[in-house]
This record gives structure tokens, sequence and C-alpha cells, in this order.
């Protein structure tokens, strides 16, 4: 399991300060920070405390702390991995003794793709620094290709080499070449279970995803953007937040679309069960709520599902067919990590089945709180059938999600599906109960507080390790990217400044408890550069909040396009709104996302109204000044969109009594798509003129998130002239955008 926090008794003495800041600055735990209001807040010194046990240091004593530091940095003779980009000179680093003799070193690299080079170390050093406590720095050759290779180190006299993945990259993310020869795209970006269409079965799936592809292609668009589409909880389904993952590896299996399956139309049991008067009156009540009920979506195709596994083994697995032969090059593939998430679901299910309050691990009987557990090992054996199931599900999945990003290619978009890449895992889901030390499960990450947000956020994601990252070679890193590359043209990060820093907070605190842990963030994105080439995936960074100076530059030097939101571009100078004309090029723009109220919810204040019903704002001269900004804001609006001569005739210039109609959402979306960035994100809700936002921050039960739908199913929508007038428009702006 991850790193567990010391029982520390309660009478241990508090740490020395000075010792606290300097086994802080060794961690990369920072002991202050700029808030919100642009203060130096100082850091406690007990979360500082909490945080080193967190990650693995012995906080019972200052002589303690000390030792445990001192023996955790103390730097290897070589290295477990380096990342170098294009053109950097590779040196590598010994840190030898003095009196070590070079010549009893030589060296040898295989490339991954078997080239192998070799040597002796003694004509390779570059400067050695050992009498000033450094290192013995030597070179190698500085053609190598771009990947993953493997350096060893024979010493005389010593049976087991050293040994060092050496990382060689490009300096940026890969980018399509239409991106590249200056094309300006649109598309939607999607809460993929909102859509509607008359054959899904209850929530949006990946067979609706395809219809979506087509009409988006149809209409000029170049990409559908998606929300994080990771595997969540198809035992306890209401755990539905796409940002709160079981796994971010693996895909959810509620978005199959069951009809689509190989198997569905040679099964007769299924058919027979699905043509059913009874399921088929729970279909229609499912399709037809506004609000995704996941237990009964969940209810019906894990009804049908096992039936078409069932008929899978016995026509294909049970005959060594070709597609069976598929199916295992999969699960091979998927190793460990598929293993791990196949049998957490399986496990889950049974337990479930068995108790209905059993929401995820931490609340399994003690013998299966462990993937490793002997009482697990002895469960898969048993339920070998169960765990095979939850593996062709993910396969299955796996398959349809290909199948709408291969339908984009062929309808020529440029990019095609874009995904969305969570910041973090649940801490009761497959990943963290399967975990080997490389996540911090005793801290979670969220915000420091903001002026919207007092109390911060904690979002309840136990963080990445960084030092188990470095010393693991990056591979859990390089194993999520690869995931999430997979079957798309762009990949969005969410909270990409987490490349840097994330807040971190000591399990069972509040935010404002937390502290900023740095991350090794130019060796990440390099690591991102290269595999955003390798699947030819170009990225996306959701850079919003509060943004250190350092990463916005190191961002864009990567290749990563920034994030803007047209709400929050305003002038430093005056405050008024920033022309879209002159957003970074390397960027994407929106006008609202997931976590905004829509464009119609924004300019009436539902979103205000909403915040006060539910006690969001307590203090009414809080609010107060909010409702006042939002009409300053939206005089803003009204005044930057006349001023570029887009605002629709009939519509008022006075923001206190000009509604949110179709032709001012029209002048909006197109104000934006005139704009320079490459990608434009539109919402078809602001399509559809809705007001009910997926998502309000801050609540859990207070508000449904992630279950509204779009008022309006697929087909209906378009056929809608209003919707195509708008697609239209924006194809056209963004081809006069190209141009200029």
């Amino acid at each position: 399991m991850g790193i567990r926090l010391n029982q520390v008794p309660l009478e241990k003495a508090m740490i020395n300060s000075n010792t606290l800041k300097q086994v802080a600055e060794m961690a990369r735990i920072a002991d202050h920070y700029v808030s919100a209001w642009g203060e130096e807040t100082p850091v406690e010194a007990q979360t500082i405390e909490r945080l080193l046990a967190a990650l693995g240091y012995d906080t019972s004593s200052d002589a303690q702390l000390l030792s445990s530091a001192k023996k955790k940095h103390k730097p290897e003779l070589l290295q477990s991995a380096m990342v170098f980009r294009d053109q950097q000179a590779i040196e590598i680093p010994l840190h030898l003794g003095v009196s070590a003799r070079e010549s009893d070193f030589s060296w040898r690299l295989v490339t991954e793709t078997g080239e192998v080079y070799g040597g002796y170390l003694q004509s390779q050093i570059v400067r050695d620094e050992r009498a000033e406590g450094g290192p013995l720095v030597f070179s190698l050759p500085n053609d190598l290709p771009w990947g993953y290779h493997q350096l060893t180190l024979e010493r005389k006299r010593r049976k087991a080499p050293y040994t060092m993945t050496l990382i060689r990259t490009p300096n940026t993310c890969y980018k399509q070449a239409e991106m590249e020869n200056g094309k300006k795209m649109w598309g939607p970006s999607v809460q993929l279970y909102t859509l509607r269409t008359s054959h899904n079965w209850g929530m949006g799936d990946f067979g609706d995803l395809k219809q979506l592809v087509g009409e988006i292609a149809q209409r000029g668009g170049d990409f559908v953007g998606l929300n994080p589409i990771h595997s969540l909880f198809p035992a306890n389904p209401e755990g539905a937040s796409p940002y709160s993952p079981s796994s971010r590896r693996w895909l959810n299996i509620l978005y199959i679309d069951v009809s689509s399956v190989a198997e569905f139309s040679l099964c007769s049991e299924a058919q027979q069960l699905v043509g059913s008067a009874e399921f088929q009156q729970r279909l229609q009540n499912a399709r037809d709520a506004h609000w995704v009920n996941y237990s009964e979506v969940a209810s019906l195709k894990l009804a049908v599902l096992p039936l078409l596994f069932a008929e899978f083994k016995k026509r294909h697995l049970d005959t060594n067919s070709e597609r069976a032969s598929a199916f295992l090059d999969f699960v091979e593939l998927g190793g460990e990590s598929l293993r791990h998430q196949a049998t957490f679901d399986a496990l889950h299910s049974v337990l479930h089945a068995q108790d209905n309050s059993v929401w995820g691990w931490p609340v399994f009987p003690e013998k299966y709180r462990r993937f490793e557990s002997k009482a697990v090992q002895q469960f898969v054996r048993e339920q070998q059938d169960l765990v095979h199931l939850y593996m062709y599900l993910q396969w299955v999945a796996d398959s349809q999600v290909n199948e709408a990003q291969t339908l984009a290619e062929q309808k020529g978009m440029a990019v095609g599906i874009y995904r969305d890449l969570a910041v973090g895992v649940a801490d009761s889901g497959a990943e963290t109960w399967a975990d080997n030390g490389i996540l911090a499960l005793d801290a979670s990450i969220g915000a420091p507080p903001d002026i919207l947000g007092p109390l911060g956020q904690n979002w309840g994601l136990p963080p990445l390790n960084p030092q188990a990252l470095q010393a693991s070679g990056y591979e859990a890193y390089i194993q999520l990217l690869r995931a999430n590359m997979q079957h798309c043209g762009a990949l969005r990060i969410d909270h990409v400044l987490g490349l840097l820093r994330l807040w971190w907070i000591p399990k069972g605190e509040n935010a404002t408890k937390g502290a900023y842990v740095y991350y090794p963030v130019e060796e990440m994105l390099a690591i991102l550069a290269l595999e955003s080439h390798r699947h030819q995936c170009s990225v996306i960074g959701e850079d919003l909040g509060t943004v250190p100076e350092e990463i916005v530059d190191i961002l864009r030097d990567a290749g990563v396009h920034s994030y803007k939101v047209f709400f929050f571009e305003t002038s430093k100078q005056d405050g008024g709104y920033l022309s879209p004309e002159h957003y970074a090029p390397q960027s994407m723009s929106a006008l609202c996302t997931h976590d905004m109220p829509t464009l119609r919810g924004f300019w009436h204040c539902d979103d205000l109204k909403m915040g006060q019903e539910l006690g969001l704002y307590p203090d009414q001269q809080q609010l107060d000044i909010l409702f006042e900004q939002r009409l300053k804001s939206k005089q803003g609006i009204l005044d930057s969109v006349a001023w570029h001569g887009l605002l629709p005739e009939g519509v008022g210039r006075d923001a206190q009594f000009v509604p949110m109609d179709e032709y001012l959402a029209e002048a909006l979306q197109t104000h934006l798509g005139y704009g320079s960035s490459t990608l434009f994100s539109v919402q078809l809700e602001d399509w559809l003129q809705m007001d009910n936002p997926v998502n309000i921050p801050g609540t859990v039960d207070e508000y449904p998130n992630w279950r509204r739908k779009l008022s309006m199913n697929l087909d209906d929508l378009f056929s809608d002239p209003r919707v195509n007038r708008v697609a239209e428009q924006l194809t056209q702006a963004r081809a006069k955008a190209s141009r200029t």
C-alpha cells in the first residue's frame, strides 16, 4: 500500500523549526505561499510535519527526522532515471568516493529499439567535482533517438551492475499539421452522460459519442471534447463524479453501448431480456428522466453485459477464435493494472451485493483491503469468470472509444476526440487499493483559500509521491499518459499546474491546513512531450485559478495549449474584457466550463441565486457585492461585443435590461470564434439556452452534480435551424480567423 502516517504519541516533542525548515526544503514542501489576496502566508509547522510523515520521513524527533532525511536524500551512485530533451548534452553524474578509480568502470547503453552503445568510463569523463563534494560526470553520445533507453554501468569486482533509465524526449508536445499551419478549429466539449438519444439506456454512451462526432464533423467542427471517462464504481454507481475516479488508467464501463457489442446480436437470451415489455418500460423511463439515474442505468446494463460475456466465452474463448486472441492480447497489454481493476470491480460487486453500504475498499472486510492479500488472491482463483467479465468489459469499452476516434478521422476531423485527464483518484478505488507506494495515502490534494472559496477546497484525492515517482523512473506517470492518449487526438490535463506543484492537505484536515509540494516539472513535461508525439496527441492544460508566474513560460515552451475562459480574460489595467483576437494562439478558448454556470445561467445570475438558496453565501454583504460585480461584467461584455461590431440589432446596450437570448448567445460565441486561439470550445447547453449547471463546486448533497442531461435529444438538436445556424457561423468565423 501507499505510505501510512506514523503513529505519534501525544507527548511527542515539537520538531525544532530550523530542522523542520531544512528537511521541508529537501522534500520540496514550501513553508509559505502567496495567497489569492497577494499576501505572503506562512504554513503551520504541524502541517509541514504531517506532510513529511506522509512522505515517509520519521518525525518522532529532531534526530530521527534528520537521520531519515539524510538516508532518503543520500544520492545513489547512479540515479534511477534521467530525462534529456533534444539537443541537450547527455551528461551523467556519478556519486563516487574520491578514491574510486574511473578505470574500474565500463558502460553499456541499449536503446529502446535494441541498438547497443558501449565503452569505458575513462574516455567519457567531462569533469570531476568530487574534491568539492560533487559528482564525477561523464557524457554519452548526443545523437540518441527519442525513447526509454537502459544504461548499465559495470564495475570491476562488483557482481551486479548499476542501472538507469535514460529518457530522450522532444522539446515540445505534438501538434497536428493543421495546428502547425494555423488552422483555427471549433468543437463542443460535452459531459458524455448528458447526451440524450432515443436508443441509449438512460445516459449518454459511446454509441451516442459516435453520432455526435458525425454530426459535428458534418458541420465543420474538428473535435469533440469529453469529460474524464475514467473508471468509476460500477457496484456503487451513485459515486458519479468523473473527477473522483476509481482509476485513471481504465474506462467507465457504464458508457458501453450495449446494443452495439458484437455478442448482443448473437445472444438470444440477452435479446429476449431486453425485448421484454418490463425491460423496455424501464429503458424508456431511464431515457425520459431529466437527471441520470445511475443506479437504474447500472442495473439495466449489468443485467445484460454478463450474458454477452457468457456468449463471448462460449463462441470465442472456448474455441480460440481470432476475436478471443484480440481480447487476450488486450489483457496481456493491460498487465497488472488491468488485473487490479478487474479484481477490484469483481470483489466490490460481490461485497456490495451482500451489503449495499460497502462504498469502497476502506469498508471492505479487513482481509480484502489489500490486493496482495491471500484472501484476495483466493477470491481471484474462485471467481475467475467474474474477474474475466470485468476485463472483457474494459476491452469492449476501449474498442468503442477507438471506433469513435476512427470515425472522427474518417470524417476528416483534424483532432477528433479530446479526452480529459482528472487530477487524481478517489482514495477508495482500485488504484489506491493496489498502490505500491507511488501515492501518498495520508494526504489529499485541493486548493488553498481564495476569494470565492474562503475555506479552500479539499478534493479527497491522494497525490502522487514525487520522490517515489522519480525513484521508479516515472513509470506510473508514463503508463497514465499512455492510457489516456489512446484513441484520441488531444488530451486536456485538468489542473495542469499540478505538474509544478499541488496543494497537499494532511488526511482529515480542512483545506486551510495545507502546503504546496513541488514536483519535477521539467522532467514530467519532457515525458509528456515524448508520449504526445508517440500517440500523435496534442495537449491542452487547464491552467485556471492561482497561476504561479514560473509555470506560464514553462508550459508555453513545452507546447501545451493554455485554457482561456472568456469571463476570466480581463485587462489588469482597467478590468475590461480582452479581445479574443489577442489571446495566445497556443490556447483553447471557451465561454463556460463544466465548473461554471451555463451562459444563460451566468447572465441571469442563476448561480448566485442558487448558491444563496443552498447556503453557499451566508454573508449577504458578500452576495450583494457578487451581484454588483456580475452586472459590471455583463456591461463590460456588451460594450466589448458592441465595439467589435458583433452585437445584433435589437439587443440593447444596458446590461440591466438585456436578457440572454439566442441572438446574444450566438454573438458571444461568434465573438470568440473570430479569436486567435487555435481551439474554440462550445457547450451544447448554450446552444439549447439551458439554465441548470452540471456541477456546482463546493456542493456534495446540496445539488445533484454530474446528473443533469441535455434538454433535447441529438436527433432533434441537429435538426433545429438555430443550432445549425450557430454551427455555420462558427465554421465561417474560424475560417476567417485562420486567414488573419
